[in-house]
This record gives C-alpha cells, sequence and structure tokens, in this order.
C-alpha cells in the first residue's frame, strides 16, 4: 500500500495524515510540526512523554489531549514537573482530560528529574538527543526501530529514564525530526528535509 494519499485540498501526503478526516487538528499537525527538526528542550521532553503515554494507544487519540496534558504537567516544564508528588500524582490520576495511567504519568515525573540531571551533564536535552540523530535507509515509514532509535533507549535507560523503548524513542525521533520520514510523494517531505539542512545542530 502506498505511503502517500491525494487530501481533499489535492495535496498529496502521508497516508496517515488523512487517518481523522472529524479532527482537522491531525492534519495540521502533519503538515506544521511531524519531521520538522526540534532545538527546544520544552517540546521534546514533551514529545517524549506524549510517546510515552501513547504507548498502547493512537497518536489521534494523545493529540487531541495535548493541550489537557499541558495543562495538567505545567506545560512540560520540567523543573516544575520534577517537584510534583504524591499530592499531584493524585490529581492526576482524577484527570479525565488525560490517561489516567499510574505508571505512565510517574514516569513523566521522574524523567523530568532524568532531564534536569542531563541539563546539568550536557548543557541541554537536545545536545544529548541530536547525538543519536538517524540516517535514513530504504523507504520511509517502513520501519518501527532503527539503530540509532535503539541505541538512544538504551542510553536514556542507563540514565533512568522510563516508557522510552526504542519503537517509542523511533516515533519520537519522526516527530522531531531527527530523521526526515515524510513518504517520497508527500508535499511536505522535502520542506521538511529544507528546515534540516537549515537546522543548526547543538554541539
Amino acid at each position: 500500500m502506498s505511503k502517500q494519499i491525494v487530501s481533499a485540498d489535492g495535496k498529496p501526503r502521508c497516508r496517515w495524515a488523512s487517518a481523522a478526516p472529524g479532527f482537522p487538528g491531525y492534519q495540521a499537525y502533519h503538515d506544521k510540526e511531524w519531521g520538522y527538526p526540534v532545538l527546544d528542550d520544552r517540546r521534546l521532553f514533551e514529545k517524549l512523554c506524549l510517546e510515552g503515554f501513547q504507548s498502547g494507544l493512537s497518536w489521534r487519540t494523545i493529540l487531541a489531549k495535548r493541550d489537557n496534558f499541558r495543562a495538567a504537567f505545567a506545560g512540560f516544564d520540567f523543573d516544575k514537573v520534577a517537584r510534583f508528588g504524591a499530592r499531584e500524582v493524585k490529581r492526576l490520576l482524577a484527570d479525565a482530560g488525560i490517561v489516567r495511567h499510574r505508571g505512565k504519568i510517574e514516569a513523566v515525573i521522574n524523567n523530568a528529574k532524568r532531564a534536569r540531571e542531563m541539563v546539568k551533564a550536557h548543557g541541554s536535552l537536545a545536545a544529548f538527543i541530536w547525538r543519536y540523530e538517524a540516517t535514513q535507509s530504504g523507504k520511509p515509514q517502513t520501519v518501527s526501530t532503527t539503530a540509532e532509535s535503539i541505541a538512544l533507549s538504551k542510553a536514556l535507560k542507563k540514565l533512568g529514564w522510563k516508557f522510552v523503548g526504542p519503537t517509542t524513542v523511533y516515533a519520537f525521533m519522526q516527530a522531531m525530526g531527527l530523521v526526515n520520514d515524510h513518504a517520497d510523494g508527500c508535499v511536505f517531505r522535502a520542506q521538511a528535509e529544507k528546515a534540516r539542512k537549515k537546522f543548526r545542530r547543538p554541539r
């Protein structure tokens, strides 16, 4: 099956971008966010957390709740989330606007603490994560893990991060532009690649 499809506006896109016709935010996410390189630590942390919440669910479900997640987790400011305790966990477990999974909620708090440690050790999350930029081989959207996602997953787990398996990490890498995995026929593949060429990698 082709990985791209012509949308109602006449533009060829990745097939998955048309998977939620009743949710226009899904296509906008594909067009404006997915696959474009990200340097901002808060956005990187947010995406890792949300990919962890997606485990066993669909990204459409998580994206629809993203604003609720942001409100619940202090805008994914990891300095603030790292200070969450039992009272905040209880509050989050009662929040119907997010995915109420204790293990995933506690993983975000744990990972916020690990993120603070990473910033102290490496200067930023971006400086650490972009060391694992993926090299694409083969056709886009044909693998769920790569050598780089496996390596980054292992590195994060060694540092104490949770819910960062290699499949979760590869989905994160696709979204944050560490690889351009837009379909060959997708009109936004060239735009993402142009952004990646202009992107100044952290040192």
